[in-house]
């Protein structure tokens, strides 16, 4: 599953255009085709704590490659609720700062810190990504986990998140890359390589995350998220049809990722 928490920050200054387009970015962040979906998407995903990102895959590449200690400021961005910002301070003692604005994953990312005693280190806050990596700056790590394009296309979204670490900081990018372009929007591995060298970052390191694990992963996922949905067409017989799309649609996406996409997180490093 990929998403991105956030929904619109501050509506009345944004005009109606802004709205929609947001709302269909958030939407479509969670495999949703429909806005109509976004009141139900906390309800159908409930199950899932781990929402796209693998906590254990960015920490093994911080432990190989950077520095990482106590002493790290962390920013996660679209941190929906907060896997990868509890699972990193606990490991490491960093502080993290986590944004999102799906209001549901943060109650639920500050429960969890709450009841690891992970408070002190971890704080949440429900805000809009776009907002906060235009505010927020001077961090060693900034994590944008299986958010997709919520900071604009691929250039916009390096050079976004490079503002918000200091020279030497790194960057975290859990995405994926296409082995056959012609079938899937997504960027293949050299268009990444392009925008980190068009942006002043540096390559270090990546993970692939595919196999039996992701298969299995994507099955139990999936196998939570039809149970969720039947539940809401017993509630709402009236949007069946809304529900029932909603699992085709992550099943496509399960499809995709398990054919031409290589999933997979990048680190690299602000020169």
């Amino acid at each position: 599953m990929r998403r991105e928490g956030w929904l619109i920050y501050h509506r009345n200054s944004l005009d109606k255009k802004t709205q929609e387009q947001r709302d269909r970015e958030l939407a479509a962040s969670l495999t949703a085709d429909n806005i109509e979906l976004l009141p139900y998407l906390p309800y159908l995903v409930q199950d899932i704590f781990e929402l796209g990102s693998s906590p254990a895959d960015m920490e093994e590449l911080l432990r190989a490659n950077t520095d990482i200690g106590p002493w790290y400021r962390v920013l996660d961005l679209a941190c929906g609720k907060g896997a990868v910002s509890l699972y990193l301070a606990a490991k490491f003692g960093c502080s993290v700062k986590g944004v999102d604005f799906m209001r549901d994953f943060v109650d639920e990312a500050n429960r969890h810190s709450t009841e690891k005693f992970l408070d002190r280190l971890c704080v949440f806050e429900w805000q809009d990504a776009n907002i906060s990596v235009e505010s927020e700056r001077g961090y060693d790590l900034v994590i944008l986990g299986a958010a997709g394009n919520i900071l604009g296309n691929l250039n916009q979204t390096i050079h976004k998140l490079r503002q918000t670490v200091r020279r030497g900081g790194y960057i975290l990018i859990d995405d994926a890359y296409s082995t056959d372009h012609e079938r899937t929007p997504y960027h293949t591995w050299q268009n990444w390589l392009d925008a980190f060298s068009n942006n002043n970052v540096k390559y270090v390191a990546h993970k692939t995350f595919a196999g039996d694990k992701l298969e299995q992963i994507n099955f139990t996922n999936q196998q939570m998220i039809i149970r969720r949905a039947e539940e809401l067409k017993h509630q709402h017989p009236e949007l069946t049809e809304l529900f029932d799309n909603y699992v085709y649609s992550q099943q496509n996406e399960i499809d995709e990722l398990e054919g031409d996409l290589i999933p997979l997180t990048w680190l690299l490093v602000k020169e």
